[in-house]
């Protein structure tokens, strides 16, 4: 089996790689992904979107540069001078980019180059959605590295000695949802990996979905908890049995399992209210192969109250 992080590979120099657009929520990601960056030691690669104006043609085929290009050129750069002075006092390595085009199309590009992408939830302009941003709802499924999507919840915090580019150092562990399928695998790897750099315990859960449709059609059946405890048991075996190899890969980190009753969106949304970070597979078992995101990893996308970490879990996890 393969144990090797295909995102830690060495060129990916863009290292940790953020989607800047000026908002709170944009400053939040900017923050974690500095963090980030600094406790692994990796780059930070800072990059801003913007859209041209519709280009319009002579007699001759010579684009013209209209005064709505040069100022949104103008804007990028701006956003750019901001993140530079909000990371004044960072002290590793920041490079500052910016490009034409759909931000969600320009990140996924860049991301082939990324340990990491991390955007806010929402945003301003071009990163504006619905429920969740646009840009948020689209990019872990097409992202060629785990996607870091930054909620309006998130509050930077100084760390150690008033460090204000560090993560909060808690005992609030990491949680890694799976379902035993074997996209499973590189969700594990990623948040044991993430557990060790905020030295904090890596929780496992498992969902047991209930099965309320047996007391409906069989009220009488006095063994059924009895039987939920039982499948409970035996999935918590399976799990543990699973994650040996973990173990063995991390003997010093803290690692327990958690097998849970009831619905995984709601059991893993109710993780990231105290997680440091809750980390998911873009897929898992019951993902159509057309699916480009899973509900389960959607839904938690929508809900969380936390950072959520989306793994690539089809052919670019492998």
């Amino acid at each position: 089996m393969n144990d090797t992080i295909a995102f830690d590979s060495a060129d990916r120099d863009f290292g940790v790689l953020v989607g800047f657009d000026g908002s709170d929520h944009a400053r939040s990601a900017l923050h974690f992904a500095a963090a980030e960056a600094l406790s692994s030691g990796a780059a930070l690669t800072v990059a801003t979107v913007y859209r041209l104006p519709p280009m319009m043609y002579t007699g001759e085929p010579a684009i013209l540069v209209t005064a709505e290009a040069r100022a949104e050129r103008d804007r990028a750069e701006k956003l750019l001078d901001d993140a530079r002075e909000y990371l004044r006092d960072y002290p590793g390595e920041a490079t500052f980019s910016s490009a034409e085009g759909s931000p969600t199309g320009v990140l996924a590009e860049l991301s082939a180059r990324a340990q990491t992408v991390v955007v806010g939830a929402h945003g301003r302009g071009g990163f504006i959605g619905q429920l969740l941003g646009s840009v948020a709802a689209a990019l872990p499924a097409h992202a060629q590295c785990p996607t870091v999507v930054i909620p309006q919840d998130y509050q930077p915090g100084d760390g150690p000695d008033g460090e204000f580019f560090t993560h909060d150092r808690d005992t609030a562990p990491v949680v890694a949802g799976i379902d035993l399928s074997e996209r499973s695998r590189m969700v594990l790897l990623l948040a044991a990996q993430q557990a060790k750099q905020f030295e904090v315990p890596l929780r496992v859960l498992t969902a047991l979905p209930l099965l309320r449709e047996w007391k409906y059609w069989y009220p009488d059946l006095e063994e059924f908890d009895t039987i939920t405890e039982l499948r409970r048991s035996n999935l918590q075996a399976s799990v543990e049995k699973e994650i040996t190899w973990l173990r063995r890969r991390h003997a010093r980190l803290d690692i327990s399992v958690d097998v849970e009753l009831g619905d995984p969106a709601d059991l893993l949304e109710a993780k990231t209210r105290t997680a440091q970070l809750t980390v998911v597979g873009t897929r898992g078992r019951g993902g159509m192969k057309s699916t480009l995101l899973g509900s389960v990893s959607r839904e938690v996308l929508n809900r969380a109250r936390g950072p959520v970490m989306v793994v690539p879990t089809g052919k670019a996890g492998r």
